[in-house]
């Protein structure tokens, strides 16, 4: 009884994995990966930026006072037999407030600077969650293809249990040559060499996979199968010249170009007048009675310098050069979409000529396996039917995978 409530408690640490759909894996990667926090991180700064930028159109109000005592009066006046002691001690205090009229647009132009920053963070947060999302997918159908190897190893190796018993019976009845005990029993080392280097590959895989998922722990198993045919992507396709306004990548390029006109106003005002107003309060009482005074100012200060003709110059070779990158990069979107169709399209037949290949195979499994308990063939004739089964299977989990993979890239490229 100690022993089995002791087995009962142990339980659910040792229990199975937890399984997930390819969804679960990607809301919990988009939830917990590094990259996307880190994007996240860069977003809220960028926010900050945005509220720090808007600051400047507020006036800015400075505090100053104090208070001084001496032993001995600063400033002393012979008054016949009198000497008169000022400043021995006293306060002091002032409140300026200024606030810019005019700045040559910097002030207007950095807070749209700002606010474009944090349009750039969004987007890029976007292409964070997409890189993620397609690693995801990545690792998650790696893990599929693996999984399917093995349950083929299994199969092959359970196939080759059965002819290695019924050859073994075989030769003892001296009906079949040792030869024939041999080579499957070459195979079935092959087999197992490969499970063992399926299985590793496989454990790497889904520690990789929880690692990205945010997980501690590295068992994590996937829940799908190929059981049904991929619907035709025929549906996915959209039309590429509307879809490449919605891709975060165009709407980068796109951004940058603003960036650059923004840069460019704000070196031209760099050399522009500056015009502001201040005002403020001042109190003192360190030359007897306590004196109170209001005063305004409007200050204008032009700058002259022998630089401002090449450093708006060189802001507008920058713009241009975005403008340029705007029409190239929008090119290279419009062929990569076009690619991601064709490997798309070409997938999607790679399916159905694999599952040809698989119904083909297990007939010439069948067969051979029906000409050699007939005689009529040897044994290296069905090991060889049997090395193409298993090789129809995998290429089909490959495709099969290589489809999903393919299917999400469409998606993303065309901004979906």
């Amino acid at each position: 009884m100690k022993y089995l409530l002791i087995l009962l408690w142990l339980l659910p640490l040792t229990g199975a994995a937890q399984t997930y759909t390819l969804e679960e894996c990607c809301r919990l990667a988009l939830e917990q990966n590094a990259k996307i926090k880190t994007a996240t991180g860069d977003l809220s700064a960028a926010e900050m930026e945005k509220k720090e930028a808007f600051t400047n159109f507020l006036p800015s109000v400075s505090l100053m006072g104090g208070a001084m005592k001496a032993d001995d009066a600063m400033l002393q006046m012979a008054m016949g037999d009198q000497t008169m002691s000022l400043m021995d001690g006293g306060m002091y205090g002032n409140v300026m407030v200024s606030l810019p009229v005019y700045a040559g647009g910097k002030i207007l132009n950095g807070h749209k600077l700002a606010k474009l920053g944090v349009e750039i963070s969004e987007l890029q947060l976007r292409q964070t969650r997409n890189e993620v999302e397609l690693t995801v997918t990545q690792s998650y159908w790696q893990i599929v293809v693996l999984t399917e190897k093995l349950r083929t190893l299994e199969s092959v190796r359970t196939l080759l249990e059965n002819m290695n018993r019924d050859v073994n019976h075989a030769v003892e009845a001296g009906i079949r040559q040792r030869n024939d005990l041999l080579q499957i029993q070459l195979r079935k080392n092959d087999t197992q060499s490969s499970f063992i280097d399926v299985e590793k590959d496989l454990e790497l895989c889904k520690m990789l996979l929880a690692q990205y998922m945010g997980l501690e722990s590295g068992k994590v198993e996937v829940a799908t199968s190929f059981d049904t045919t991929p619907v035709s992507p025929d549906a996915l396709f959209v039309n590429h010249a509307e879809a490449l306004e919605t891709t975060p990548e165009y709407r980068l390029l796109q951004k940058n170009v603003e960036a650059a006109r923004l840069q460019k106003r704000l070196a031209l005002g760099e050399y522009l007048p500056t015009v502001s107003v201040s005002g403020g309060y001042m109190y003192q009482d360190f030359m007897g009675p306590s004196q109170n005074s209001l005063m305004g100012m409007v200050s204008v200060s032009i700058p002259i310098s022998w630089k401002a003709p090449y450093s708006v110059k060189k802001q507008k070779y920058r713009y241009q050069n975005a403008v340029t990158n705007l029409n190239d990069g929008g090119e290279q979107l419009m062929i990569r979409m076009q690619k991601t169709r064709n490997d798309l399209q070409s997938a999607y037949q790679q399916v159905l000529i694999a599952q040809k290949s698989i119904e083909q195979a297990t007939e010439n499994l069948r067969l051979n396996e029906n000409y050699y308990k007939a005689g009529t063939s040897g044994m290296s004739d069905l090991l060889d039917a049997q090395a193409l089964f298993q090789q129809s299977k995998d290429k089909y989990a490959e495709v099969r995978a290589n489809y999903e993979i393919k299917k999400t890239e469409y998606l993303q490229v065309t901004g979906r």
